[in-house]
């Protein structure tokens, strides 16, 4: 048998990231180095994506205006999503939801246009170029972790509105504003789950054998 390409103390320290990694949202605004921000933004590219259309883009915002402008649409969708959940809207109303106004690095992540013209993995699953992103995106979180650093993904925003802001060419969408920065510590477990929002499900009750539903092994 092949022996492993990572030794022992290696795995464990990927694991580890992946265990560690958090959702954050409480930023400090020092400068990020532009080193450590190209190898993250180098891990995403390195990212795999169906058929390697590789259509991921990433906008760095660093004018302090159109930073303001991003936090005012995410506040508006969060207005909205606090009516939409009725009775939990107080509730959710206390949480934190970004980073935008504290992070070092503001970023939007996309997908890029004319995605139509590959064909390769997305015949009957279009969404693929969005998973692709996906794991671009979870490469990225796993790097700043390593590094030392917080990100935060945040959703609340009407994708066609930024996109008009950002002027994105027709057909692209952005689907993530990333606040990437330092942070004082991360959090012992998932914010949501620290705030009683929400739990994690154990795994056992999301694998199944050969049919949905089916636990028996």
């Amino acid at each position: 048998m092949k022996k492993p390409d990572f030794n022992e103390s290696e795995r464990e320290a990927i694991y580890r990231v992946i265990a560690e990694r958090r959702d954050m949202r409480h930023f400090r605004a020092d400068p990020v180095d532009t080193v450590i921000l190209k190898r993250i933004l180098t891990a995403a590219h390195q990212a795999p994506s169906v058929g390697l259309m590789q259509p991921w883009r990433f906008i760095q915002i660093t004018d302090d205006q159109l930073r303001a402008t991003l936090a005012a649409l995410v506040e508006e969708e969060r207005q909205h999503t606090a009516a939409a959940l009725g009775e939990r809207r107080d509730e959710f109303m206390r949480l934190k939801v970004d980073g935008i106004r504290e992070c070092g690095v503001l970023l939007v992540a996309a997908l890029c246009d004319k995605r139509e013209v590959h064909i390769f993995g997305r015949r009957t699953i279009p969404e693929m170029d969005l998973a692709s992103v996906s794991c671009a995106i979870q490469n990225m979180w796993l790097a700043a972790r390593a590094e030392g650093l917080g990100m935060g993904w945040v959703s609340l925003f009407d994708p066609e509105q930024l996109a008009e802001l950002l002027h994105m060419p027709a057909g692209s969408q952005p689907i993530a504003i990333l606040c990437l920065g330092h942070v004082d510590k991360f959090y012992p477990a998932p914010m949501l789950k620290l705030n009683g929002w929400a739990d994690e499900r154990p795994l056992n009750e999301l694998v199944f054998q050969n049919t949905w539903g089916n636990h028996e092994s």
